[in-house]
């Protein structure tokens, strides 16, 4: 299977992936807190569905902040297309109505202060998605999720890796 498409597949949910750069160009990492997750594939980048007639990019901004409380970041880019991929089939989610995401992805670097970020206390009543969350590498990213998001990460790490760096002015440390 092609990973990238330039629509949806039949049968894939269609979902928005946000990688979220820092000041000093590391992304964005929450450890899911569900069960039966592989603690050291339990890392994502933020990520979600869309809504019926929702725009890929407000689905991006919505769902970022109902996992993080974030509101304070500032457009970089996107995948041109949707990334796909497959659930494996021994994971009972959606009840066999999708056989995986179709996403679109989004840069953003993060303005705000760190105490902006709250995702064990999810905002308006969500259910909390992650349990933890780190800033990393992005080029690491693909060996902290599950495997079979893998492919799409590793496209991921390759589209962003030009805002993987500090922000002018910035010094790395």
């Amino acid at each position: 299977m092609d990973v990238l498409r330039k629509k949806p597949g039949k049968g894939y949910r269609p979902c928005v992936g946000i990688a979220l750069f820092g000041p000093d160009g590391r992304v964005f990492l929450g450890k899911r807190a569900s069960r039966g997750v592989v603690p050291k594939f339990s890392w994502q980048m933020p990520q979600g569905g869309i809504d019926d007639g929702e725009k890929a990019l407000d689905a991006a901004h919505r769902e970022l902040y109902e996992e993080t409380s974030i509101r304070s970041v500032s457009f970089l880019g996107e995948v041109e297309g949707w990334l796909h991929y497959d659930l494996p089939k021994d994971l009972a989610v959606w009840r066999g109505r999708y056989r995986g995401q179709a996403q679109r992805w989004f840069a953003f670097r993060f303005d705000g202060s760190e105490k902006e970020i709250n995702v064990t206390e999810p905002p308006d009543g969500h259910q909390m998605e992650f349990c933890r969350w780190k800033w990393e590498d992005l080029y690491t990213t693909p060996e902290v999720v599950v495997p079979f998001k893998r492919p799409v990460y590793e496209h991921v790490v390759t589209a962003f890796a030009p805002y993987a760096q500090p922000q002018q002015g910035d010094i790395a440390v």
